[in-house]
C-alpha cells in the first residue's frame, strides 16, 4: 500500500487506516465478537493499514484493551492513534475533562491498555470548555517530552452523533488550532470527510495542507451508509448509533439513495469486485497526499476491501461524477 507521511513529526502510514471503534462501542453490541475482530486489525495490517484508530472512550476501555491484545506480537506493524479528553457521562451522555493531571493520568492507562512503551499519535477528543486549552495541550506536550507520545493530535469525530445532542462541547475550531499550534506542533486533525459530508473541504482542510498537518477523514464511509450494503427501514438496534441519527431514518435513508447510486456508476466503470465503498475511500485519496481516510469495521474481509481502494486510480469523469453527488440529507440541526 502506498506510504503518506503528515505532520511536522513526519509520521509515515498507510494510506488508508482502520476505524477500531465499530469493534467494541457505537454499533451493534450484539454482533460485536473479540475473535472476530482481532482477525480484522489482523487483515489490515497484512494489506499495509497501519494506523489503528481508537480512544479510551470507546467500550469505555474495551476497545484499547483488544487492539492491545491484538497488537500483542506485532506492535512493530502497527501505528497507533488513541485519544484523551472525552468521558462518558452515562449511556449516551459524554462530557469532556482537559485538565492537565487528568490527561496524564489518561495517557498512562492508555498506554497499560495498549500494551505498549509510546502511543504514536495521542489525540484531543473534545475542548473542555472550563479550561484553556493550551493548558490542556501543553500537558499533552509534556507527554511527548517524557517520551510517552511520538505526536500530538486534535480530533472532531462524532460530533453530529454525539456531541451536539448531548451537549457536550464542540469539535476544536479552526480558532483553537491556531493558539495550540503556538504550544506544540498539531501533527493531525481528524474530522468527519466524505463523500456525502463535505464541511471540512471549505477550510479545515486548506488549513492542514497549508501547514503540512495530517488530516484523518473519520467516517469516511458515511456510518456504513455509502458501502451500498443498508437498505431504508432496514432499522437498528437500539444501542446502534444510527438508531438515534436523523440520517438514518427510512426517509432520510430513501433520500439518500442517489448518493450511493452515484458511486455504484463510478464503480462500475471500474470493472467487478470494485465497491462503493472503494470509490468512496479513493476520492478521499485524492483530497491531497495529506488526507488519510480511517474507515471503521470489525469484519476482516472488509477491512480487506477498504485497503484495496488505496490502489483504485479515479478518471477525471468519475471526479467530475462524484463532485455532483448530493451532500447527505438529514441532520441534527
Amino acid at each position: 500500500m502506498e506510504r503518506r507521511t503528515i505532520g511536522a513529526a513526519a509520521l509515515e502510514v498507510g494510506a488508508i487506516g482502520l476505524g477500531c471503534m465499530p469493534m467494541s462501542w457505537g454499533y451493534t453490541t450484539s454482533q460485536q465478537r473479540g475473535d472476530r475482530s482481532l482477525r480484522a486489525v489482523h487483515a489490515a495490517l497484512d494489506a499495509g493499514s497501519t494506523l489503528l484508530d481508537t480512544a479510551d472512550m470507546y467500550g469505555p476501555f474495551k476497545n484499547e484493551l483488544l487492539v492491545g491484545r491484538a497488537l500483542k506480537e506485532r506492535r512493530a506493524d502497527a501505528f497507533v492513534a488513541t485519544k484523551c479528553g472525552l468521558l462518558m457521562g452515562g449511556d449516551t451522555h459524554v462530557v469532556a475533562n482537559g485538565r492537565p493531571g487528568y490527561v496524564k493520568r489518561a495517557c498512562d492507562a492508555s498506554l497499560r491498555r495498549l500494551q505498549t512503551d509510546v502511543i504514536d499519535l495521542y489525540q484531543l477528543h473534545r475542548a473542555d470548555p472550563e479550561v484553556p486549552v493550551e493548558e490542556t495541550w501543553g500537558a499533552m506536550a509534556e507527554l511527548v517530552t517524557a517520551g510517552k507520545v511520538r505526536a500530538l493530535g486534535v480530533c472532531a469525530t462524532g460530533a453530529p452523533l454525539t456531541a451536539r445532542r448531548s451537549g457536550a462541547p464542540y469539535e476544536v475550531t479552526i480558532r483553537q488550532l491556531e493558539r495550540v499550534q503556538q504550544v506544540f506542533p498539531v501533527s493531525a486533525v481528524q474530522a468527519e470527510l466524505s463523500v456525502w459530508a463535505r464541511e471540512a473541504l471549505d477550510a479545515l482542510l486548506p488549513w492542514c495542507a497549508a501547514r503540512g498537518v495530517g488530516f484523518l477523514a473519520a467516517m469516511p464511509l458515511g456510518n456504513g451508509f455509502l458501502t451500498g450494503t443498508l437498505t431504508p427501514g432496514q432499522g437498528f438496534e437500539p444501542d446502534d448509533v444510527r438508531a438515534r441519527h436523523p440520517r438514518f431514518t427510512a426517509e432520510m435513508m430513501a433520500a439518500n439513495q442517489p448518493v450511493v447510486a452515484g458511486l455504484r456508476r463510478v464503480a462500475a466503470r471500474h470493472g467487478d469486485g470494485v465497491t462503493p465503498a472503494q470509490v468512496a475511500l479513493a476520492w478521499l485519496l485524492g483530497r491531497g497526499p495529506h488526507v488519510v481516510p480511517v474507515p471503521g469495521t470489525k469484519r476482516e474481509e472488509w477491512a480487506r476491501e477498504n485497503a484495496a481502494a488505496a490502489g483504485l486510480a479515479l478518471t477525471d469523469q468519475d471526479e467530475a461524477e462524484i463532485e455532483r453527488l448530493p451532500g447527505a440529507r438529514g441532520s441534527w440541526d
